[in-house]
């Protein structure tokens, strides 16, 4: 059986990650491979519901430390039920978001990152996709699109990005420095085909 390949699509808000995600799925299924497409938080009934509870309310809703657990629990979640079992079963799977959104947002807000990745291990055993797409646009540029796309409905990151945007950007340029070989920054302007086409330039050595 071909070994199924877990790919991620990472970056800050409005950069068109959902889009590419089903998007870049189309492009790999065109390659004779079977793909599940998921999200986080989310993916299963139990992790939408966790994911309904860190979505929704006020900005100031949860501790940083809480969001992490939270999030944490829908990943071990969608990790035992959807991810390991598609891997298993030779499946691709491509998912909107993954432990590094974590690692950046929580972390911006001050979790350490050893702290996030422990417990990483424990909810997920360490599980990491074999390559992470990280989606960059300009921050005001990302920000107008969210604005756009979520009007008056925006969830409580959306909600705190304008203040957290910088530092999540400089996380996640951190890590795609530190793991390079797996994160690969991706140029999010332009067209949605340019920009599925730069995702499968950067996924050509898997496909």
């Amino acid at each position: 059986m071909t070994p199924g390949r877990f790919i991620t699509l990472e970056g800050g808000e409005g950069v068109g990650k959902s889009t590419q995600a089903a998007r870049l799925a189309d492009a790999i299924r065109a390659c004779g491979h079977d793909v599940v497409v998921t999200r986080e938080p989310g993916g299963t009934p139990g992790a939408e519901a966790i994911r309904s509870l860190l979505m929704t309310g006020e900005a100031n809703r949860w501790e940083s430390v809480t969001e992490a657990l939270l999030f944490a629990a829908a990943r071990s979640e969608h990790v035992g039920w959807i991810i390991r079992p598609a891997l298993k079963a030779g499946q691709w799977v491509v998912c909107d978001r993954f432990v590094d959104s974590t690692r950046a947002y929580q972390g911006a807000l001050g979790v350490p990152d050893a702290d996030i990745m422990q417990l990483h291990r424990i909810a997920c055993d360490g599980l990491l996709p074999v390559r992470t797409l990280l989606l960059k646009l300009p921050r005001d540029e990302g920000n107008n699109r969210a604005t756009l796309r979520d009007g008056i409905d925006s969830d409580r990151f959306a909600a705190r990005a304008t203040t957290l945007s910088r530092l999540v950007e400089l996380r996640f340029e951190a890590l795609a420095n530190e793991e390079s070989a797996r994160i690969r920054p991706i140029d999010a302007t332009g067209s949605p085909e340019t920009v599925t086409n730069r995702l499968l330039t950067a996924l050509e050595d898997l496909l």
